[in-house]
């Protein structure tokens, strides 16, 4: 069996809009001199890999997240869903679309920060299989409590021996 799929988001679970004291880590090296790189916390690289789940970017930050983000939290370059929508419906992301054709009936899980009712609706109504719209608070960023819902949702997920 394949394993589930888990959708980044960039700018608000990875990169939070938190308040001014929110935590800055030490400068990388590499390209990209963005000033909200310092949000981006490297033990989220760890925390995201070890989930048992394909790790795939689903980010307006495109092939940067690879180029940019990636190499600053540890991670290997990550497939993108970067295609738009065939049609937009009023009140649904750009990515809901996108998304489920990319999972192709696969499970998946999608943590972003914008993420409304109607993405909800919708996946229900067209994948047949789990999913979970996960909704981050762009303020704080991924935090225990996400990593928690993500992993255990995930291990439910997984195959009983």
């Amino acid at each position: 069996m394949a394993r589930p799929f888990l959708f980044l988001d960039v700018d608000g679970p990875l990169i939070p809009f938190g308040a001014p004291d929110y935590p800055l880590f030490p400068p990388l090296p590499g390209p990209a001199d963005h000033p909200l790189l310092a949000r981006l916390d490297p033990a989220h690289g760890a925390r995201l890999a070890a989930l048992p789940c394909e790790l795939v970017w689903a980010t307006t930050w495109f092939t940067d997240a690879n180029d940019v983000v990636a190499p600053r939290l540890g991670l290997p370059p990550l497939p993108l869903v970067d295609e738009p929508a065939d049609s937009e419906i009023d009140g649904l992301h750009w990515k809901t679309q996108p998304l489920v054709t990319f999972a192709a009936g696969r499970p998946f899980a999608w943590a972003d920060d914008e993420i409304s009712a109607a993405d909800r609706t919708w996946v229900s109504a067209h994948h047949p299989a789990a999913a979970l719209l996960h909704r981050v608070d762009p303020r704080a960023g991924l935090t225990e409590a996400d990593f928690t819902t993500l992993a255990d949702w995930f291990e439910k997920l997984a195959p009983t021996s």
